[in-house]
């Protein structure tokens, strides 16, 4: 009976760490699938999730997202560009102060930028930008950042209440290399596994919340 006992008591164990096992590489899969997706259709605005800036200067990771943000733009994409995102202890400018004026000192019309200069992270950002949305009588957006965040940003857009679609940057440090690319799609698999078990957002990778 306890030999029959321990195998049973394995069999659960087993079962449990290759359930873990293919939800974690099927989420990954996911994650490496909606990266490689480019949805860019006419929306009421382009928002640009928010990453470390440096005294006012964007960081190379947010330059990338924001640059990427100004060419859909000029495609006709949407007529305003929104930058979000707030800013840590110590900081003068917030993420989306900094987007905003990098965009204007690259020729965006200050009438088409509009910051959101709240969240500590991206659910929270979302959920600001979709307030933003409501009074302004907007419902779609077109989502600018890292390629492996876009799933999570998606999600967490739409559980907000914004109909999202996601054009990723193809630019910057978070691409540069496989082994950034391994080490971000592990990172984003993770905090995006947390967010659908408990709804809240963690960290993901460097300059994504």
């Amino acid at each position: 009976m306890r030999v029959r006992f321990g195998s049973l008591v394995g069999r659960v164990i087993a079962a449990l760490i290759l359930a873990v096992v293919l939800i974690a590489g099927s989420t990954a899969l996911a994650i490496w699938w909606s990266a490689r997706q480019d949805a860019r259709p006419h929306s009421d605005a382009i928002v640009v999730l928010g990453s470390a800036q440096y005294n006012g200067v964007p960081s190379p990771i947010f330059a990338a997202r924001l640059e990427h943000a100004r060419a859909l733009y000029g495609e006709g994409i949407a007529p305003v560009i929104v930058t979000v995102g707030g800013k840590q202890a110590g900081d003068q400018f917030t993420e989306a102060q900094a987007g905003r004026d990098y965009l204007a000192r690259e020729g965006v019309g200050t009438t088409s930028l509009l910051a959101v200069p709240q969240g500590a992270d991206t659910l929270q950002s979302m959920r600001d930008v979709a307030a933003v949305f409501q009074e302004h009588g907007w419902r779609t957006a077109v989502l600018v950042t890292d390629p492996w965040h876009s799933m999570r940003a998606q999600k967490m857009a739409d559980d907000s209440g914004l109909v999202a679609a996601s054009s990723p940057t193809r630019q910057g440090p978070a691409v540069q290399t496989r082994n950034t690319q391994f080490r971000y799609i592990l990172r984003e698999t993770a905090a995006y596994l947390v967010y659908r078990l408990t709804g809240r957002s963690v960290a993901g990778a460097p300059g994504i919340n």
